[in-house]
């Protein structure tokens, strides 16, 4: 089982980038709900592909003869007084939102979100990444394409030092999200 939402936000993004995307937007917003939304430009799904996508014994991978994050995402969002939706157009790409309350004793932790989202940077420089935070009216937004102009282009992340200050921007402007 995925144990946080940064653990899901990689997988459903990880996904995306399977399905051919070059544009992911991710949005958590963390008020009396936690809302989690994920979009990409990929291939995208006919709505049969769609439906089965959340059953845990279908999987368009070779790897492994099981496909868990959405089920899980689903379940998780069900059991947490929440909803799971997603939606998908063939040749314009998926949606994934999922809810969950606040109150719910099986509430997942956000986990570690700068991590998951270094690690999309690193392994997929060439998509265009966006990731809101939001928490009541303060918000966080990371857009690569923008990082990448500021910070020069080229290989950005190669440099672990550069890498690394990349992670601490994003843990920084979050952490202030909070406080």
């Amino acid at each position: 089982m995925l144990e946080d939402l940064s653990h899901h936000i990689l997988d459903i993004a990880e996904n995306g980038v399977n399905a051919g995307a070059d544009e992911i937007a991710i949005e958590l917003e963390d008020c009396e709900f936690i809302r989690l939304t994920v979009k990409d430009n990929g291939r995208g799904m006919d709505e049969a592909t769609a439906l089965s996508v959340v059953d845990p014994f279908y999987t368009t991978r070779t790897e492994r003869r099981v496909g868990l994050g959405l089920p899980f995402l689903k379940q998780l969002a069900e059991l947490c007084d929440g909803e799971f939706r997603l939606s998908s157009t063939p040749g314009k790409g998926t949606l994934v939102h999922a809810t969950f309350s606040k109150k719910s004793v099986d509430i997942p932790p956000l986990g570690d979100i700068p991590s998951s989202l270094l690690t999309l940077l690193i392994g997929h420089g060439e998509i265009h990444w966006r990731y809101v935070h939001r928490t009541g009216s303060l918000e966080f937004v990371l857009d690569w394409d923008e990082l990448k102009e500021a910070l020069g282009d080229g290989d950005l992340l190669s440099d672990p030092a550069l890498a690394m200050g990349v992670r601490e921007y994003i843990t920084t402007n979050i952490e202030e999200l909070y406080t």
